[in-house]
């Protein structure tokens, strides 16, 4: 379905959505533990169907042991449309070292000035996706 004045979101293909995700670098990790969520901000890359970032040891690392269900969501916005993309899937931390290795060799570097040693990769489930024209609200009345 085309974005038109009328119906002004267009829900994306999973081969858009991917091309979205590759183009994009820095998204947000969502997570639940014991019924509480948490959110974080994390630069990552997109390769061979798949999500990677880098972390450190803290709670983000924590929680994905505990449960390693997610859902991570990147978006864009410009002058006159926005879009967003939702990934469901789960997580694990790369612990082989052809994992890592491989890992290495992606551009993947960490955004502030931190040692990030653990990779971890998001493998998806769900992947869902909505373009939106923007504009003014049309007449209420």
């Amino acid at each position: 379905m085309e974005t038109n004045d009328l119906y002004p979101v267009r829900h994306l293909s999973e081969d858009e959505c991917w091309e979205l995700l590759i183009s994009s670098s820095f998204g947000r990790l969502a997570m639940s533990i014991s019924g509480e969520p948490d959110i974080y901000p994390v630069n990552f890359i997109a390769a061979d169907r798949r999500l990677v970032f880098r972390t450190a040891e803290g709670t983000k690392l924590l929680e994905l042991t505990v449960n390693n269900k997610v859902a991570f969501e990147t978006d864009g916005i410009g002058r006159d449309e926005a879009w967003s993309v939702v990934v469901r899937g789960h997580a694990r931390v790369l612990d082989t070292q052809h994992e890592i290795e491989a890992a290495d060799q992606l551009p993947l570097r960490p955004l502030i000035p931190t040692l990030k040693y653990i990779y971890v990769e998001i493998t998806p489930q769900v992947i869902t996706g909505r373009r939106f024209q923007l504009g003014p609200e049309p007449e209420r009345y």
